[in-house]
């Protein structure tokens, strides 16, 4: 392998912002070790991430492949953030497959050291054969999330099996699905997509293909089920730290608006860590009850709370997406911003102590950076795998929910009211305060563990 200097890395993310921006943090992070980037996306996602630093713009570069059209998907949606419902996820993979032609073209004329993948391109496996470019898939997820799920040969039989810590875990784990959760999780995985193979399927060629995993995760926090993923996974797995976030200069939000500083106006204004910073993230698409149950709790909370509410598409105008005089009966305590926000500029301000949100794997890691305490509402994928490993750890509060998966908003107040607020909650609080040197540890995750990603590379 040619020296670091030399290298050149092909990053090629899914289609969706929990996946892209990682990608992006970790070619940040590889450039900034001397090595050569090619981040491969659409030319509206690439619009839409971070500007590259003027001084890595010799080493990093965007390539724009332009997404072929698919019918049944809607007309200028590029990421799972512009589909209207989960079930137009088949038509946005079928027109993601369709980038291995302009993909082969690219890496038959560019000088290719590594092509490191999402863990569904597995069309991309046949490619690096045929040109001899070893592969590394990336997981955007915790290790306990692939240590529990296993292998995709290890065939589940039934839902019921993610229900329960399998044969394979070699400690006690909490992590497990629920049966509203497996249900839908089992179904999605091994269906049938409109591109033929089920993620499951995708998944094992991947595995198949590839030298070695990387994982946006820390030994610190996740020894054991790095270990049981890659016994299981039988391939070296590689941490490549947690990549904690640096505010970073962001292009114009034009399509979202820009954020209004009013928001930080009223931040100045509270407590110091009094505030619930409540968001659900991209990818959630709330329908009319769960906004309206989130809602009453907030209200019924009586916490100071600042709500990033994506417009949901069902709604008419933005007074149609929040229930009838919610704004007016919450004033005194609360905000709801509609659309983008600086999200993590907000969770910086000395006013947010706790967040209310979705247990997705990033937002985790961008909330206990500050060390502010965790109450979990998971709500697809594997969020639910996160919120568990969270609880297991100590670190969150999960909201109560029925057998159905319902959700109400006595039990997101209760929920609040424990986490921030009760003596009994303390020790969640304390927990949370503990992990933020972990968290936001630039050296630890930027030096330490990317070097060794780096080594890796070059060996």
């Amino acid at each position: 392998m040619a020296s670091s200097k030399s290298l050149h890395v092909v990053m090629l993310p899914w289609l969706a912002f929990g996946h892209m921006i990682p990608f992006y943090q970790l070619s940040i992070a590889l450039a900034k070790a001397g090595i050569r980037v090619s981040y491969i996306s659409t030319p509206k996602n690439i619009a839409r991430l971070p500007i590259i630093p003027t001084n890595l713009q010799h080493l990093f570069k965007f390539v724009e492949f332009k997404l072929p059209v698919v019918d049944g998907l809607p007309q200028g949606a590029e990421a799972s953030v512009d589909i209207i419902s989960m079930e137009e996820t088949k038509f946005l993979n079928k027109a993601y497959d369709m980038l291995d032609i302009e993909f082969e073209n690219f890496v038959s004329v560019e000088s290719v050291d590594w092509i490191i993948q999402d863990f569904n391109a597995y069309w991309v496996v046949d490619i690096a054969k045929k040109f001899g470019i070893p592969q590394i898939w990336f997981s955007v997820s915790s290790s306990a999330v692939w240590a529990v799920f296993g292998h995709p040969n290890k065939q589940r039989s039934s839902w019921e099996s993610l229900t329960s810590p399998p044969e394979w875990m070699t400690f006690p784990s909490k992590v497990v699905f629920t049966s509203f959760e497996a249900k839908p999780f089992f179904a999605g995985a091994y269906a049938k997509t409109a591109s033929v193979m089920s993620d499951i399927e995708r998944h094992a060629k991947v595995i198949e293909g590839c030298q070695a995993i990387a994982c946006k995760s820390c030994i610190e926090f996740e020894g054991s089920y790095l270990d049981v993923f890659q016994t299981v996974y039988a391939k070296p797995v590689i941490p490549v730290g947690f990549l904690p976030p640096v505010p970073p200069e962001m292009k114009k939000q034009t399509s979202e608006g820009e954020p209004s500083g009013e928001i930080f106006k009223w931040l100045d204004q509270q407590k110091n860590k009094s505030v619930v910073y409540v968001g659900f993230g991209s990818e959630v698409k709330l329908n009319r009850e769960q906004v309206s149950e989130i809602a009453h709790g907030l209200e019924l909370a009586k916490l100071p709370f600042l709500w990033a509410l994506r417009k949901p598409m069902w709604a008419a105008n933005d007074d149609d997406a929040l229930p009838s005089g919610f704004r007016s009966q919450t004033k005194d305590i609360g905000m709801v911003i509609l659309g983008w926000v600086p999200q993590l500029d907000i969770l910086a301000h000395p006013s947010v102590g706790g967040s209310l949100f979705h247990s997705g794997w990033g937002s985790i890691i961008e909330t206990l950076q500050h060390g502010h305490t965790l109450v979990v509402l998971p709500l697809i994928f594997d969020q639910g795998l996160h919120a568990r490993l969270l609880v297991e750890k100590g670190l969150a509060v999960e909201v109560d929910r029925d057998d159905d998966g319902k959700f109400n908003g006595e039990d997101i107040a209760k929920a609040l009211r424990f986490a921030m607020v009760s003596e009994e909650g303390e020790s969640v609080r304390a927990r949370a305060r503990e992990m933020k040197p972990l968290f936001s540890d630039q050296e630890l995750h930027y030096d330490h563990y990317i070097s060794g990603l780096v080594q890796y590379l070059k060996a």
